[in-house]
């Protein structure tokens, strides 16, 4: 069974990949030991069939300081400490040719061109793949077409500054809506799906 390539996005409607204070970003979306839709939909929901997540080297440094077990403050609510037991688990590829110490159990390091690593990462045993680099690593996820879905959470700002996901592209890549869900606060997640052009039948 081919192992399936989800690409999270988190975003300001100006396609920043930042997250702003805005009105009703700052508050409690209801028990604040369950998770919300957007982290529902696009984490929690998925724990059973992901096995890797891949991050660019900035990604992988600050989701280790921040989302490990070990960086975990007591006050955390507990849908986060679920969220570092399933990344302390799941193996982690950090996309990097400089970070050598990795210092975060079932890690390694991949390097080379980004379409062989997801190749090779696809042919190898395992469950869904999740790719969680930032901007620069999705925007060459999307402009060469390597993922087979997309969660994005758009924030309500224009907030005019920060990397952005959206850059030149080689060709026109079309998505398939799945699902479209608002939130409390003004923000959006979006569920797309990549439509492959079928390869022609051969004739006999």
């Amino acid at each position: 069974m081919t192992r399936k390539i989800t690409a999270n996005l988190y975003m300001t409607i100006d396609g920043r990949g930042e997250f702003p204070k805005y009105p009703g970003s700052d508050l409690p979306s209801g028990d604040p030991n369950e998770p919300d839709e957007f982290f529902r939909r696009m984490w929690t929901d998925r724990y059973s069939d992901v096995t890797t997540v891949v991050m660019g080297r900035r990604s992988f440094v600050g989701h280790r300081r921040v989302h490990s077990l070990k960086g975990r403050k007591p006050s955390d609510p507990k849908f986060m400490f679920d969220y570092s037991r399933f990344l302390d688990k799941v193996e982690k590829v950090c996309l990097s040719h400089r970070l050598k110490a990795l210092d975060w159990e079932n890690s390694r390091v991949m390097k080379g061109d980004l379409a062989k690593v997801i190749a090779k990462l696809k042919a190898e045993k395992g469950g869904n793949i999740i790719l969680e680099g930032g901007p620069r690593l999705i925007q060459e996820v999307i402009r060469r077409n390597l993922a087979d879905d997309y969660w994005f959470l758009i924030m309500p700002v224009v907030y005019g500054r920060g990397p952005r996901y959206w850059g030149a592209m080689t060709a026109q890549t079309n998505l398939k809506l799945l699902s479209a869900t608002s939130m409390r606060y003004g923000e959006v997640v979006l569920h797309y799906e990549a439509v492959r052009e079928k390869s022609p039948s051969k004739r006999k």
